[in-house]
């Protein structure tokens, strides 16, 4: 699963890396076979490329063990790690393992985001490396891996300062310099918990928020202030709307927060609703049409009829577009679908409709809008009492107290239906 912490973590190395003509490096930690399975991969390249951050350069450490292997085996000669008898074994766990040689040193490094951070190396005893020669941890082949390549800057979860001083000695004893580290402050659900897969599944994961309807630009601008904010946001609070584009130009590794970041939801929503109001109606339609029930997808000629004219209502309405089953199927814009039966206490007087009716039936089908609609009813209305003629007119056509204007409703049923609801109202 693609993490939304692992999202934020790829978003501030792309724009880091961008900003400063750099390398953006895209390694997969896939060593593990039991996690990492071929979904798994395939989730993570699709959120990256769902995102819009585009890699120069693509890696998977299960295809590199046999360099890991090399410099197991460098480390070896040279003394610095050693075959170590384990005298406490778990089941399936191996009695022999390579531990690193720690000569107890203490290790001061600068961190972008925390300043001056110190471990005494003594704590960490000898730590193991590798399970076999074959088998290198993580820790190690990251190292490796940002050794080979030249990596400069690491930034990544703050739940990983306390890996660093191990990586720290095990490049040095490669023989590399260190990289710049930047540790991102760990993001928190909305009840103040950790973030976390088993608990929180549903907004941890970057799949999800694409199921659910969300706007790829939003997600990256929301993780984008997951931590960090522009400096222009304290004068004007419209500086939150940022594309990718705006993020080039305005984010700063640097000014991001130390203490944990709580992820908003709401925010979110909002977010997501200030982009969908920027997309054309035909943008609108092409993106909302993946999220129409597998009914309204039909070739049926009344449908199809009714979902282009519906479109801007229904645009109107939702913070994300995984809320358009519910809004047309069991919520307020479910009656252009099927024909509501209001009572006779909601209608309080149906005195009119045949009038309304019969001026209806005067336009022709073609020339149904809303402004024909009102124009033909709109001065009997006024004369016999707008509430008296308007009311039960919304109510005939949507069974709802509240509801779009009745002349929007009924351009948007067309002259049949509309007719048709009219006649039913009437006899009620």
């Amino acid at each position: 699963m693609f993490h939304i912490a692992t999202a934020r973590v790829a978003l501030f190395n792309y724009l880091f890396a961008r900003q400063n003509d750099g390398k953006f490096i895209f390694r997969i930690d896939d060593t593990d076979t039991e996690r990492s399975t071929p979904t798994f991969t395939k989730d993570l390249i699709d959120s990256m490329n769902w995102l819009g951050l585009d890699y120069d350069e693509i890696y998977y450490q299960s295809q590199r063990t046999a360099i890991y292997k090399a410099k197991l085996e460098e480390l070896l000669a040279s003394d610095q790690i050693y075959w170590s008898q384990e005298t406490e074994i778990k089941e399936g766990e191996k009695a022999e393992v390579l531990r690193f040689r720690n000569s107890g040193t203490k290790i001061i490094f600068e961190d972008i985001v925390h300043g001056s951070i110190e471990f005494d190396t003594a704590e960490l005893g000898d730590f193991v490396v590798a399970k076999d020669l074959d088998t290198p941890l993580y820790h190690f082949a990251s190292v490796v891996d940002d050794f080979l390549l030249g990596v400069t800057h690491v930034i990544r979860g703050e739940d990983h300062i306390s890996n660093t001083p191990r990586q720290i000695l095990m490049l040095e004893a490669l023989g590399g310099s260190r990289p710049t580290y930047a540790h991102l402050p760990i993001i928190l659900a909305p009840d103040k918990t950790k973030l976390s897969k088993r608990h929180h599944g549903q907004i941890a994961a970057v799949s999800e928020y694409r199921r659910l309807g969300y706007l790829s630009e939003a997600v990256v601008n929301f993780v984008a202030m997951l931590g960090w904010s522009p400096q222009s946001l304290k004068d004007d609070p419209n500086q939150e709307i940022l594309s990718l584009a705006d993020l080039l130009k305005k984010f700063d590794l640097s000014k991001t927060q130390k203490s944990g970041a709580i992820l908003n939801i709401e925010k979110l929503d909002w977010l997501n609703r200030e982009y969908l109001k920027k997309l054309t109606p035909t943008e609108f339609k092409k993106l909302a049409q993946e999220f129409l029930p597998t009914e309204f997808t039909t070739k049926s000629w009344y449908q199809e009829k009714i979902m282009d004219k519906l479109w801007p209502l229904i645009a109107e309405r939702i913070n994300r577009l995984g809320e358009i089953t519910d809004l047309i199927k069991n919520g307020e814009l479910d009656f252009f679908f099927v024909a509501p039966k209001p009572s006779a206490e909601l209608l309080k007087t149906t005195e009119y409709l045949g009038e309304v009716e019969a001026r209806l039936a005067t336009l022709s089908a073609d020339d149904f809008s809303a402004e024909k609609i009102k124009d033909v009813i709109w001065d009997f209305a006024t004369e016999q009492g707008r509430g008296r003629v308007l009311w039960p007119l919304r109510v005939a056509l949507s069974g709802l107290e509240k509801s779009p204007d009745p002349f929007t409703i009924a351009a948007i049923l067309g002259q049949t239906e509309t007719l048709t609801r009219l006649t039913y109202a009437r006899t009620i």
